[in-house]
């Protein structure tokens, strides 16, 4: 039993600090709007700088360097490569540009994993394509000792895995689990446990996580390098990793350490979002702003206790009066009436 299963089965509970991270994040998601609206002049800078740390830093994490002047040339130009370092880094800028021109148009599937792939491996004769051999974790002492960190699933029950994770995402996606936030953090450490690939899941997961935050309306990776952040964390990254993978192939694991870490992550980005736009004070409309972007992405009948979970800053009876006010200019419809009423957008 994994931890999408796991989930899916609602065995585990909410810790607090998760609802924490949470509570952060969404209150921030519904500012990104605003603060992308109030600084256009500086969105693609910020873009441009974003790309090349998430290139440089998910391909150091996996100790591949390149040369510091290159680094330009390689991210927005189309030299003539010198090694496979230099493939592969710009070979992941192509995956980071294919997912921040796609977005939700790029799904989650097992065809866009191995298009992932194939992006960061090059031309080697294996990119896109699931491992044939055990391919375990392997740590390194300084003093050349090593150990077996982690036994990944098997070659041959490799597909039928990734599949079911896949699966599972959806499913849980579509019946709200939990929260979307959460089922991320889940398909990261079960694909990165798996290891499907002999070679790049390190980074074939970063782009992923990258892809899910877009499927749930979190774009703070387009302007702040997610890669990065994980790479100024990278012990603890590998910490919590080995923690929540530590009997995941008999389901007993503990996945919120894991979880949590990237929801710091996502919060931190959030933070440096907020910084690096200079946007010290918000404007007297808003939380009606943020009630309203949150209730365009429903996709669902909703709940006003659903919104409420995205716009803590917001009292139910603001989110009240601004659903009325929605439902008088033909937005939204009420679906019943009393304390478990639902609307829809129209």
């Amino acid at each position: 039993m994994k931890t999408l299963e796991l989930f899916s089965k609602n065995i585990l509970s909410i810790p607090l600090q998760t609802t924490w991270y949470l509570t952060d994040i969404s209150y921030m998601q519904g500012l990104q709007e605003l603060y992308k609206k109030q600084v256009l002049q500086k969105l693609k800078a910020l873009r441009e700088h974003a790309i090349i740390e998430s290139a440089v830093s998910s391909n150091r994490i996996e100790g591949i360097e390149i040369d510091k002047s290159r680094i330009g040339t390689l991210v927005f130009g189309k030299p003539t490569f010198r090694d496979r370092n230099e493939e592969e880094v710009a070979g992941y800028r192509d995956a980071l540009n294919l997912i921040h021109i796609k977005t939700t148009k790029l799904s989650i599937s097992e065809k866009t994993l191995f298009q992932l792939h194939r992006f960061c491996r090059g031309d080697i004769w294996d990119a896109g394509k699931y491992k044939e051999k055990d391919v375990d974790i392997i740590q390194k002492y300084s003093n050349g000792s090593t150990r077996i960190r982690f036994k990944t699933t098997s070659p041959d029950k490799t597909p039928m895995m990734i599949k079911q994770i896949i699966s599972f995402w959806q499913e849980g996606m579509h019946g709200r689990w939990i929260h979307p936030l959460i089922l991320i953090g889940a398909l990261n450490l079960d694909f990165l446990c798996i290891h499907p690939f002999r070679d790049g899941n390190g980074r074939v997961s970063r782009l992923l996580l990258l892809l899910n935050c877009y499927h749930i309306g979190i774009d703070v990776g387009r302007y702040i390098s997610i890669e990065r952040l994980i790479e100024n964390n990278k012990e603890r990254y590998y910490e919590t990793l080995e923690e929540s993978s530590f009997k995941w192939h008999e389901g007993k694991h503990n996945p919120w350490a894991y979880i949590n870490f990237l929801l710091f992550i996502i919060n931190s980005a959030y933070k440096e979002f907020k910084e690096r736009t200079a946007i010290v004070k918000e404007s007297r409309g808003t939380k009606t702003e943020i009630v309203y972007s949150v209730v365009k992405k429903q996709k669902l009948p909703f709940a006003i206790a659903d919104i409420k979970k995205q716009c803590p800053g917001v009292s139910a009876d603001m989110i009240r009066h601004l659903l009325k006010q929605l439902k008088r200019d033909g937005k939204v419809k009420c679906l019943g009436r009393g304390k478990y009423a639902q609307c829809e957008n129209v």
